[in-house]
């Protein structure tokens, strides 16, 4: 099999999973994974042969990606922030969304601290360790803790921080238990991607991510949709210092829901929509 027909082939068994551009995209990111060349050394290469171990391997990722397993835990890695973190199903696959809030956390955060001190950083929900890393990275003036239940996602979230050199303190602790919050300190800024998604929403989601996503990550009951964000402005009224402030990402469907919540609390908030237009960040101050 040449690189030409390996691009070929590939790209029409993507085109009955994915629309057009996504397959297309899949198909290079899938072909520079196997071959280790980048698209336009495949062009030039397009009449050479592939490695019989190569030709395996691809065969073997198309079964995978056939069964709606998502690519990013068939090649184990998903881009975010400019850099490449490991990922399986233990964890979320970042999302672009997820980075607008992590820049819009920059942007608010990113001027030098008048009073000459480091501040402190909180994020709650670990999974691959996306948000703290990049947060990591981008404000070095800034110490990063990092929480979540499972040791699964922070097993993973350690192993993404030593790679990419980040020196982030992940935490494996249950938010939801009130009791264990006096073992917290005060911070400065407290972000989170919680779970948000309703039950009775699962009907309408991609069979890729109700099969392979963990439900733990995703999921709240229809009666109690807004648990997390309810917990975290109860934890920020004694955990957030003064002139701090709280980034969620939230359910495009809450938006008003979650700001209504915040500021009967006696939050400031601001929503703010992502690039698709949807309500998805919110900024809560006190």
């Amino acid at each position: 099999m040449t690189l030409a027909q390996a691009q070929t082939d590939t790209l029409a068994k993507l085109a009955l999973l994915y629309d057009d551009r996504e397959a297309a995209n899949i198909c290079d990111w899938v072909l520079e994974k196997v071959t280790g060349q980048k698209r336009i050394d495949r062009l030039i290469n397009k009449q050479a042969d592939l490695p019989q171990e190569q030709v395996i391997r691809l065969q073997q990722i198309i079964a995978e990606l056939q069964s709606h397993r998502p690519v990013q835990y068939v090649l184990g890695e998903a881009w975010f922030a400019g850099m490449r973190f490991f990922v399986n199903e233990s964890v979320l696959i970042p999302r672009p969304e997820t980075e607008e809030l992590v820049e819009w956390i920059v942007t608010e955060c990113g001027k030098p601290d008048s009073r000459n001190r480091k501040c402190h950083i909180l994020d709650i929900g670990s999974g691959s360790g996306c948000i703290p890393i990049a947060l990591q990275k981008k404000l070095q003036q800034y110490t990063v803790s990092s929480l979540d239940i499972s040791n699964a996602a922070l097993a993973i979230a350690r192993k993404n921080a030593a790679m990419l050199d980040a020196n982030v303190h992940f935490q494996q602790f249950d938010f939801l238990e009130e009791a264990s919050w006096s073992k917290l300190p005060v911070f400065d800024v407290i972000v989170s991607n919680p779970p948000y998604v309703k039950q009775s929403e699962r009907s309408s989601m991609a069979k890729h991510v109700l099969d392979f996503e963990p439900s733990l990550a995703l999921f709240v009951p229809d009666e109690d949709a807004l648990v997390f964000y309810r917990k975290i402005a109860a934890f920020g009224k004694t955990h957030l210092s003064k002139g701090g402030a709280i980034f969620l990402e939230i359910n495009e469907t809450l938006g008003k829901e979650t700001v209504s919540l915040y500021e009967q609390e006696g939050y400031t908030t601001e929503l703010r929509k992502d690039l698709q237009g949807k309500d998805r960040m919110v900024k809560a101050s006190l």
